[in-house]
């Protein structure tokens, strides 16, 4: 990362929620042919999530603690605060010196541009506008949020905007927090009803919608140079999972998530 930063521009999508076990199963039955082609081996990397719900997680990542390798470490890391006595920061690591990712990569030269999608992004209070104020440039609407069945394709019209209309030169990290799986998810399943409510089935659905639209974003976010590409789960969630309902606990289903990270070659099919 440490030549990466300067040269490419960088993406992080964060598919807010996303279970690392219905992402796994919908790759292996090739129903994300958009995401597969991009996953290493068009396999997810399991990993262990730094935070139990969205706010914590995102601090964690945007201070350079992505999602950790879910085997004995320590695991160097792609970004990291200049820390003294730092065991996972390596001579790849792209060591800044601000105290986030974000202030970082914009002392490097970059764009920094947040497009939200659940709560704590939409700026419509104290605490939804902390993450997005990290970054110079933020966006957030109604039609980005968890109640509406068109939130992804409504981020992606946005991203390709914010890109259409940056300077040749200008180096890009874009970030989009992706609200899909997020409950309410029951509309994405044909069928289901708001009276039955989300459930692992509805959670697979608003994968696979994201999936049809996720290569909209690839193109944009690589139609200017070569895109260095992170794609992973902030946390998971419990569906009735040993009697757990939800996320911000201790269960599995919440603390393993899917991980994968990539280069995006400008004009390579999405």
């Amino acid at each position: 990362m440490s030549r990466v930063v300067g040269h490419d521009d960088l993406l992080l999508v964060t598919l807010d929620t996303l279970r690392y076990d219905v992402a796994v199963e919908l790759a292996a039955a090739g129903r994300l042919p958009n995401l597969a082609r991009h996953l290493p081996g068009g396999r997810w990397e399991e990993r262990h999530a730094p935070g139990s719900f969205t706010y914590a997680s995102h601090q964690a990542m945007f201070a350079g603690f992505l999602p950790t390798p879910a085997a004995p470490g320590p695991h160097p890391r792609l970004f990291a605060a200049r820390f003294e006595g730092s065991e996972s920061t390596a001579g790849r690591t792209f060591v800044f010196d601000t105290p986030d990712l974000v202030s970082g990569l914009a002392d490097a030269g970059y764009r920094t541009v947040c497009i939200g999608g659940v709560g704590f992004f939409n700026k419509r209070g104290a605490l939804g506008s902390v993450l997005p104020g990290m970054f110079q440039e933020s966006h957030w609407e109604p039609e980005f949020g968890v109640a509406s069945p068109t939130s992804f394709e409504s981020q992606v019209a946005r991203a390709e905007r914010i890109v259409a209309e940056l300077p040749a030169g200008q180096r890009l990290f874009l970030f989009v927090n992706v609200p899909s799986l997020h409950q309410p998810n029951w509309f994405h399943l044909p069928g289901a009803t708001r009276e039955a409510g989300d459930s692992r089935q509805t959670h697979a659905a608003a994968l696979e919608y994201v999936d049809r639209h996720i290569g909209r974003l690839f193109a944009a976010a690589s139609s200017r140079r070569r895109c260095f590409t992170i794609v992973c789960s902030d946390h998971g969630t419990a569906y009735g999972d040993d009697g757990w309902t939800g996320h911000r606990l201790g269960h599995e289903s919440v603390w393993t998530v899917p991980y994968a990270h990539f280069f995006l070659d400008p004009g390579a099919p999405r």
